[in-house]
């Protein structure tokens, strides 16, 4: 067996953490450990929206993928007229990662290296607010802590001297700029998932838009082994009748209406902290 093909069948075959696991850091070095989660759940019937194509969005029974809560989270990050609140923004990664596992173990799988990166700042944030809180006799003060939002984190992490410039930490302004790039990946392929087809053609694969839309994204980040690991998950992604019973809708048309809503939603938070990042030279962080 050759090694390209000896690696493949290692990559299907072996434990967890193949290099299809490591998708969203593009590398087959870190492997994260995960940490306990602060619990934000939102049990919603429908959500309300200023979008001009306001559709009720039902909550699926059975299912632990719900499309309301995770448009309830996106919704509730932004915060003030450039920030991103940092709860609901990891709650919406919550929902992020259950609607990968729905797709399958093989996709599945991404989201748990996914996982690991929220759980790394949700680790952080409770290292620093329990310091905070020893330091701390004013528990007004202790409000100011740096782990509440994107741009609060990014400040507090420069001023402690926990970002690197120049090689592979574990701080949070890294951690968040893996999952930045993650969700301009999910963004494009919800956008994809939600057109119609052209007139006189059929409405095109879920696997073949995924695949597209990774190499436009997150395929420049990463070498060509996990490249084409991802390519191989992708090809056992569920056909469009799967996606419709997700998000818990029959036909294209309603399907269009709900992704287009959550696509708009996830634009504004990563534009935001697009902004945030570059600002301060942080979206090359290695």
């Amino acid at each position: 067996m050759t090694f390209p093909s000896l690696f493949l069948f290692k990559m299907i075959y072996s434990p967890i953490t193949h290099p299809l696991s490591l998708i969203v850091d593009g590398n087959l070095e870190d492997h994260w450990n995960t940490c306990p989660k602060v619990s934000s759940v939102l049990s919603l019937i429908r959500v309300n929206s200023s979008d001009d194509d306001v559709a009720p969005l039902r909550v699926c029974p059975g299912k632990r993928f719900q499309v309301a809560d995770l448009l309830a989270h996106l919704q509730a990050a932004p915060v003030s007229t450039n920030d991103v609140l940092l709860k609901p923004y990891l709650a919406s990664w919550d929902e992020l990662i259950k609607f990968l596992e729905a797709l399958g173990p093989m996709v599945g799988l991404i989201s748990q290296e996914i996982e690991s990166k929220t759980d790394i700042i949700r680790d952080l944030a409770q290292n620093a607010e329990k310091e905070a809180e020893k330091r701390m006799k004013d528990k007004q003060r202790i409000l100011l802590f740096g782990y509440t939002s994107i741009r609060s984190m990014i400040k507090w992490e420069l001023e402690n001297g926990l970002v690197d410039f120049h090689k592979q930490t574990n701080s949070g302004c890294r951690t968040l700029l893996r999952l930045h790039r993650a969700l301009l990946w999910l963004q494009n392929f919800l956008q994809e998932l939600g057109k119609d087809a052209s007139e006189g053609e059929h409405l095109r694969r879920p696997s073949d838009l995924c695949k597209e839309t990774y190499q436009r994204t997150l395929a420049h980040h990463h070498n060509w082994w996990v490249r084409k690991a991802a390519e191989l998950a992708f090809l056992a992604m569920p056909e469009r009748p799967y996606f419709y019973q997700l998000v818990c809708v029959e036909t294209q048309s309603e399907a269009a209406v709900v992704l287009n809503r959550v696509v708009r939603a996830i634009g504004e938070v990563y534009e935001r902290n697009e902004v945030a990042l570059q600002e301060h030279g942080m979206l090359d962080l290695p």
